[in-house]
């Protein structure tokens, strides 16, 4: 028999290889990026082509590669980062392991173009799938520009599995404010389709996250600041009244590199506890230094999670730096400052107080004749005259007749009768503030007002988006909410369909999102949750076959406008929220697919007293 285990061609083991380093466009993003910070770059542009795929070019000024240089860095484990193991426990640079250009070169069209400052001419190295097809000397400019061009053209399965455009280009885009808030010191542009979506100057750590997250976020920050032995903590929490339903504002960043961590995550949270409403997620970006010998970053091959060697003491002073840094941002929210006018003078603090002296005349009438009928009258007192008795017994003339007066109130009962149509209240009542309960001649209705609601409102509103435009109320005061730059060209390509719901937008540009118009059922202080819903559902990217674009923003819109559980509902209103669910086409289950009453039979009742 002969034998059966061979070697694989480096072309199979590259792209074996590429499966691991490079899942996505933003994955090629991340390895590029990093390359061009550890080339000591102080100025990076990421343009960008239909999210990734088409095409994906970085940009730098840093040092640059020789002729010799810019071939072997698409050789696999070939690398200028480290030359032994041990190294691998004191890294200074981002990308060591010398996998990731040989692994996008396996899958795509590269093309690169290096020079380093003191060589005459640079080198421009052209690569499709492993294999060098162009190498020559070319003039360019010192630093390096490469080119991913057709990612997984050669590879049609990993291309069919790509998320849509909105969604791959969000993937980038964190990737891009990974690297860009680690590395404040570096200036950065992010372009797309031809469209400049960032551009970032050098600035400081603080300066960097509200130029990326809008101008709002700088009031909405608590520096936290922490330096022991074991770890140097820099950085920002958000207020607690800030916090978002969404998790995407929580960046960890240990020796100027993103990471995961679910444990000190946790020592985050549990800072904020008794600070946060249900369901709200905390905002933070911090900035650990530790020793390099105590982290071990060669885990994963995306590098973003590690190891620590003492992870519970790291737990301890996250949390108490976070802790510290929320009780000083409440603490000098307290005004201690006392109002001038309440303070007692010194002079004054030993006196004893007595209490003021009212002089009143017991013999005072108001309808006498001549003001007093006592002698002892004080001068001071004044003299009042009485009116003439017919000026005011005038008034209740007629009032001893008390027949007359039931006799008008007979008839007007009767009129009131005859011509209004007498009410017919239905037995129905709120428990809980949560269910609508309603009785019914087998037994009674048990109906969940959120999502009665919710299915009321998904219906409206898909038809004013597909078929007639929806009901807006102005605002008198237009509302201004400042959203990350990725954020509101989500809304931008949702503007047609929100605006056949009622939403009138007067700005919808950089990080600025201006309204003058609201749906009709929507409550201004709810527009922020509802648009943050929006956004988030828009780049979970439901499957097509299941929803429509126009199904999931009436869907997410429903959810965020619908009547909350635990608001309290007037006898009227219940009536009409019951009238309307069952005018629906389906009355019986939300957008999605969540029940929305419950018939219990008398039968059933019966049975529970056997």
């Amino acid at each position: 028999m002969s034998d059966i285990i061979r070697l694989l061609p480096d072309h199979v083991a590259n792209q074996i290889a590429a499966g691991e380093v490079v899942q996505r466009p933003a994955s090629v993003v991340k390895e590029l990026l990093e390359n061009a910070i550890d080339a000591g770059a102080t100025q990076i542009s990421l343009i960008i082509k239909d999210a990734g795929k088409t095409l994906v070019q970085v940009i730098d000024d840093g040092k640059g590669m020789s002729m010799t240089d810019a071939r072997m860095a698409f050789e696999r484990h070939a690398t200028s980062k480290i030359t032994n193991a041990n190294d691998l426990f004191d890294l200074h640079t981002k990308g060591f392991r010398g996998e990731a250009l040989a692994s996008v070169a396996a899958i795509a069209h590269v093309s690169l173009k290096t020079k380093r400052e003191d060589d005459d001419l640079g080198t421009i190295l052209e690569i499709e799938g492993s294999k060098v097809v162009n190498q020559e000397p070319v003039v360019t400019t010192k630093g390096t520009m490469i080119s991913v061009r057709n990612l997984f053209y050669n590879v049609p399965a990993r291309r069919k599995f790509l998320k849509s455009d909105n969604v791959e280009l969000r993937n980038i885009t964190d990737e891009f404010h990974r690297v860009a808030m680690a590395h404040p010191q570096v200036g950065l542009k992010f372009s797309s389709n031809d469209t400049e979506l960032f551009n970032l100057p050098i600035s400081n750590y603080r300066q960097r996250i509200v130029n990326i997250m809008g101008a709002k976020t700088n009031e909405k920050l608590v520096p936290v600041e922490e330096e022991t032995e074991l770890v140097k903590i820099s950085g920002f929490v958000g207020k607690p009244e800030f916090a978002r339903k969404t998790k995407g504002l929580q960046y960890f960043f240990v020796n100027d590199r993103f990471i995961k961590h679910n444990y000190l995550h946790h020592a985050v949270t549990s800072a904020f506890e008794g600070l946060l409403k249900e369901k709200n997620n905390p905002t933070y970006f911090l900035f650990l230094d530790v020793p390099k010998d105590s982290v071990d970053i060669n885990i994963h091959p995306t590098k973003t999670e590690v190891k620590f060697d003492d992870e519970h003491s790291l737990y301890a002073i996250v949390r108490a730096s976070v802790k510290h840094a929320l009780g000083q941002f409440s603490i000098n929210a307290i005004d201690f400052d006392k109002e001038p006018q309440y303070e007692v003078p010194y002079e004054y603090t030993k006196k004893n107080t007595s209490s003021p002296k009212i002089e009143v005349n017991p013999d005072f009438n108001p309808f006498s004749n001549t003001g007093s009928s006592s002698s002892s009258t004080s001068k001071s007192t004044p003299s009042y005259s009485k009116p003439a008795p017919q000026a005011w017994e005038s008034l209740y003339a007629g009032l001893d007749d008390s027949s007359t007066l039931l006799d008008e109130t007979e008839e007007v009962s009767m009129t009131t009768s005859m011509f209004e149509d007498e009410k017919v209240t239905r037995n129905i009542f709120q428990l809980q503030r949560k269910f609508i309960i309603s009785t019914l001649k087998s037994g009674m209705l048990v109906i969940h007002q959120n999502r009665a609601h919710e299915r009321v409102l998904y219906e409206q509103l898909l038809k004013h988006i597909t078929v007639q435009r929806g009901t807006s109320q102005q605002l008198l005061f237009p509302l201004r909410l400042n959203l990350p730059v990725d954020e509101v060209s989500i809304l931008t390509q949702l503007q047609e369909q929100l605006e056949q719901t009622g939403f009138i937008f007067k700005t919808l540009a950089n990080n600025v999102v201006e309204i003058v118009g609201l749906p009709i059922q929507l409550k201004e202080k709810h527009v922020p949750e509802v648009l943050e819903t929006i956004i988030r559902d828009s780049e979970l990217d439901l499957p097509k076959e299941s929803f429509s674009q126009s199904d999931r923003l009436a869907a997410t819109m429903a959810r965020g406008m619908a009547i909350r559980s635990g608001e309290s509902m007037s006898q009227e209103a219940m009536e009409n929220l019951v009238d309307e669910l069952f005018a629906c086409k389906e009355s019986e289950l939300t957008a999605q697919g969540k029940k929305v009453f419950i018939n219990i039979t008398g039968e059933s009742l019966n049975l529970k007293f056997n």
